[in-house]
């Protein structure tokens, strides 16, 4: 379980290092990227590692309607993932679409994973995404975008993010469990 928390640990100490010390990330300069980039794949090689050999309590798992509500809450955080590089119409209702899909989907993984590992990472990543929300709001500025905002925008966001659900629900399971609750 301790790897698994020193991944979650990591991945926020990673994320968060620009805004926590920002002059010293800056005197870091580009150096500073690769460094933060080999933290954060190694944080996910932790966290990967520490959850499949941890062992927890578990609390509860799926059913048929959870994981029906969590397929559906996944393919919306593909959407706002999407959305967010996209610049779709959701992008002018929210300042952070791509956290609040991270979030979403970490929250839709709770549904199904009650185990005292699956609590840890997915409830640990989802604190993350709204921690990181409440400090970049904290530490700058924010102009939502205006439009024009595409038809053919919304449309290939909403094809691409059942497209990347599609291929997603594949790899899963083919690794892991079905994300759609077959055997």
């Amino acid at each position: 379980m301790l790897i698994l928390i020193l991944g979650v640990a990591l991945w926020w100490a990673a994320h968060l290092f620009k805004r926590a010390a920002p002059e010293t990330r800056a005197k870091l300069g580009d150096p500073g990227k690769g460094a933060v980039a080999v933290a954060l794949a190694l944080s996910i090689v932790l966290m990967t590692v520490g959850y499949k050999s941890a062992v927890g309590t578990f609390l509860w798992g799926p059913s048929p309607a959870t994981v029906g509500i969590n397929n559906l809450l996944v393919l919306i955080a593909f959407y706002l993932f999407a959305a967010s590089g996209m610049k779709t119409r959701v992008t002018a209702l929210t300042r952070h679409p791509m956290l609040w899909g991270f979030a979403v989907w970490a929250f839709a993984h709770l549904l199904v994973n009650g185990d005292t590992p699956s609590i840890i990472l997915f409830g640990g990543l989802l604190a993350w995404a709204l921690v990181e929300m409440q400090v970049i709001n904290r530490v700058s500025d924010h102009v939502p975008p205006t439009g024009p905002f595409p038809v053919r925008k919304e449309i290939m966001a909403v094809a691409g993010a059942v497209i990347v659900m599609l291929v997603a629900a594949t790899i899963h399971g083919l690794v892991g469990p079905s994300p759609f609750g077959v055997s």
